[in-house]
């Protein structure tokens, strides 16, 4: 028995359809379609301009495989296609490339029947050799590249061959319930084999040509990007608007690091489209609105916003009592409403509620100051008469977060922690330390998120056999916990049916929120302002943006 080509996980087509109804009151949309029906027909012509937060200093890489930076993401989205696509709205997969596929009772053989009229933007065509060497060159990435973001998605990866030129077999040595829905993710598109003919670092820094519906001219690390279109393209997933050629002529990608800069051009007209890191403020909001933008809004799938500790001996997080008073110390309601504005979403749990198995953890989640203090009092940690923090045997119970710059919301968990007496230490330090900081435990709190609409994506953080931090995976768990966390990912992967994979991430999330292994803080809510005559807007199941169904009229 096999599967057919319309896999739909229940949990997930659940899952979308609450979090429709939850961002309703946010902003403009939350699914794959355009938010307003605009008049008059698509008009082919003209060039937006995306203003994102800044390049990753530490990183800088458009390889689909190897980036893990959601804003690189989304534009290889829009220059390289893949075998699957997946519906933000339902969950389900749908064809891209491959045309259907079926998978083995055991779980250890994927077969996709593929299109045959593809081509690459070098001309070259697309066939079952092209998935045969993506995959072998994700295997050699790996090798080469430990570590790699991509990891994730192939693991127990075993081989691929070519069956004929449109049927290509791909097989695992243990099964990976997730990668069908891998197939359909910007970081398993497919590129053509001149982009493989590169190493690791050249297809970082551009040397990716794929199928998709525009063609990538020139990434410049720190500055920007630039994509124009590609002529002859026929073969989108049923899930845009139009077929053929994209409407826009070309693609700006300018990095911007200040929020109020980015806020300023969009709503000056110096930009069409403003797609912030962290959400608008309420006040940004308010100005990119009186302006005429459009606020989309989508969550995105995967781990929350959310704090990981360092339980490493020696430090204050070692201590299961001061993780389970941390926990609840953390008024997460307030400071959705504070930061974020009335309508913003409450964080529920280590994964955002796009994410496919979602459970809430709200309940344990519940700001609860009253308990949290008399925890630590039980544990020794007591606040002497006249003091701001708690103390035991003179050491100040002090927790370190490192952080790229101060935010509003850092300064409020500051105060919110320290109303049961904890000092929130604050050090800013530049992206590229945050290696040497994770390595040397330099840290009580550290924050860090991924995004794919598949749970296991969390191994990337936690999981040291793909953490692409083996020290921060390590650091964030006790021993005990690491060895739980990684049987019930393998659980996860090698279950097929959703019922039970729905059980088996239920029990992983609650023991990360039990156990203190992560502290979520914030609903992670993509926002994105776009301004007037900017129409066709769209988001992936990935909560990034497709450029092909954009077009622009007069305003």
């Amino acid at each position: 028995m096999s599967t057919t080509h319309r896999y739909r996980t229940p949990a997930l087509a659940a899952l979308a359809a609450a979090s429709v109804v939850l961002m309703a009151g946010c902003a403009g949309t939350t699914g794959g379609a355009a938010t307003t029906a605009p008049e008059g027909d698509p008009v082919a012509g003209g060039e937006l301009t995306v203003e994102f937060w800044p390049d990753n200093a530490a990183f800088s890489c458009v390889d689909p495989f190897q980036t893990y930076w959601i804003e690189h993401r989304q534009v290889i989205r829009n220059v390289a296609d893949s075998l699957t696509d997946q519906d933000p709205e339902t969950g389900e997969i749908v064809p891209w490339l491959a045309t259907d596929w079926e998978v083995s009772p055991d779980g250890l053989t994927y077969t996709f029947n593929l299109r045959d009229d593809v081509t690459f933007s070098d001309g070259t065509a697309f066939t079952a050799d092209s998935v045969v060497l993506a995959l072998e060159s994700a295997k050699a990435t790996l090798a080469a590249v430990p570590g790699a973001y991509g990891g994730v998605y192939v693991s127990g990866y075993a081989s691929s061959t070519a069956v004929d030129e449109d049927t290509v077999e791909v097989q695992f040595s243990t099964p990976n319930a997730a990668f069908l829905q891998g197939t359909s993710t910007t970081n398993l598109a497919i590129l053509a084999a001149s982009s493989y003919e590169g190493t690791p670092e050249e297809r970082c820094l551009g040397n990716v040509v794929g199928s998709g519906p525009f063609v990538l001219d020139q990434y410049t690390p720190a500055e920007g990007i630039d994509l124009s279109k590609r002529t002859g393209y026929e073969w989108a997933s049923e899930l845009n608007a139009h077929q053929g050629d994209a409407y826009l002529d070309a693609v700006h990608i300018n990095y911007v690091a200040e929020d109020s800069v980015r806020v300023g051009d969009l709503a000056s007209g110096a930009s069409d489209i403003a797609w912030p890191r962290n959400p608008f403020t309420p006040e940004d909001r308010a100005l990119l609105e009186s302006s005429g933008a459009t606020i989309e809004s989508r969550s995105l799938p995967g781990p929350s916003s959310a704090y990981y500790p360092n339980v490493s001996e020696g430090h204050p997080l070692s201590e299961k009592a001061v993780r389970d008073a941390l926990q609840i110390s953390i008024d997460r309601e307030t400071y959705a409403q504070t930061i974020y504005g009335a309508d913003y979403p409450v964080v529920e749990g280590p994964f955002d509620t796009t994410t496919p198995f979602f459970e809430s953890q709200a309940d344990a989640l519940a700001y609860d100051p009253e308990k949290a203090g008399e925890i630590l009092d039980e544990a020794g940690w007591v606040l002497e008469d006249g003091a701001t923090y708690r103390s035991r045997d003179g050491q100040t119970l002090t927790l370190v977060a490192p952080i790229t710059a101060e935010t509003p919301g850092d300064v409020l968990l500051q105060d919110q922690l320290k109303q049961v007496g904890i000092e929130l230490k604050l050090d800013v330090y530049q992206p590229a330390d945050r290696a040497a900081i994770t390595a040397n435990g330099e840290y009580d709190l550290l924050a860090t998120y991924y995004t794919r609409a598949d749970p296991g994506v969390l191994a990337w953080i936690l999981d040291e056999r793909y953490a692409g931090s083996k020290a921060f995976a390590k650091n964030a768990q006790t021993p005990e916990t690491a060895a739980e966390v990684q049987a019930l990912f393998d659980a996860g992967l090698q279950e097929a049916d959703p019922a039970d994979r729905s059980d088996i991430y239920a029990e992983l999330q609650q023991l990360l929120i039990a156990d203190g292994v992560s502290f979520p803080i914030f609903e992670r809510v993509q926002l994105a302002a776009t301004a007037p005559g900017v129409n066709g807007f769209r988001f992936t199941s990935e909560s990034f943006l497709s450029y092909y169904d954009i077009w622009k009229s007069a305003e």
